[in-house]
């Protein structure tokens, strides 16, 4: 689904990915993993478009994207939430679904003139799709709350959901389970198993690595910018190199 071929990012001197090549298989839940300071949210920008790769090339899906900007690989399907959660706290949490809904007629000029008859079809179908996701989420009765009173898992939630209503075909989640209550991350677990059974590709970084060998079919390993393994959470724990960089403990 993804290919990432010698990709690098460079600051002035430091090379925070250098040389990194993996992929990301299709329909399954792959794992990104490493210490503090790695490379791994500022790889994962790199492959979103939200930030420019200084060298190296990208295919999604058989298409090339390297040159394409973040907005146009989310349209293809190529989705990503943050290390950092990033609601809209004045908004409700169904409307934090809403603003993240593509091709809705009534953002643009033309409905604004037009009116609801033009595009009040387009809401209700929209609102319908929060609403089932929210069903899905256990997270119904929130829906008119402010996403900014939320707590951490439920503001997890929120982004989950809110970039699976861009219907993603691979969905990258940063640390989805970081600064959880383990009650939530249990049922976050449970909601990506049921995610991989629909069918969606994900690419996670994740730094809680039992919940990355409950879910993930195979896991990559950075450390200073560079790829340093790969395969199940099993046999990387064989491997010294891996140990010595990150396992320990």
């Amino acid at each position: 689904m993804l290919l990432a071929t010698d990709v690098h990012r460079h600051f002035e001197g430091m090379h925070a990915v250098d040389g990194v090549s993996l992929e990301v298989p299709r329909g399954q839940i792959t794992g990104l993993i490493g210490p503090n300071g790695a490379g791994k949210s500022t790889f994962m920008a790199v492959l979103a478009g939200t930030m420019p790769a200084t060298k190296g090339t990208f295919v999604f899906d058989g298409r090339d994207v390297t040159r394409m900007p973040a907005y146009r690989r989310a349209r293809l399907g190529l989705v990503r939430t943050f290390q950092l959660s990033s609601e809209f706290a004045r908004l409700t949490v169904l409307e934090n679904l809403l603003v993240a809904a593509p091709r809705h007629r009534g953002e643009s000029l033309l409905g604004a003139l037009l009116g609801p008859g033009y595009w009040l079809a387009d809401e209700r179908r929209i609102v319908g799709e929060a609403r089932r996701l929210l069903k899905r989420f256990g997270m119904s009765a929130k829906e008119s709350d402010y996403a900014g009173n939320m707590s951490g898992g439920q503001k997890r939630l929120i982004e989950i959901m809110r970039a699976l209503m861009l219907h993603p075909r691979c969905l990258l989640l940063d640390e989805p389970m970081s600064g959880v209550h383990p009650r939530v991350a249990d049922e976050i677990q449970g909601y990506l198993h049921d995610l991989r059974r629909d069918g969606l590709t994900i690419l996670m970084v994740e730094h809680e690595l039992h919940f990355v060998e409950q879910l993930c079919d195979s896991v990559f390993v950075m450390a200073q910018g560079k790829l340093i393994g790969s395969g199940t959470m099993a046999s990387l724990r064989r491997q010294q190199e891996i140990v010595d960089a990150y396992l320990v403990g």
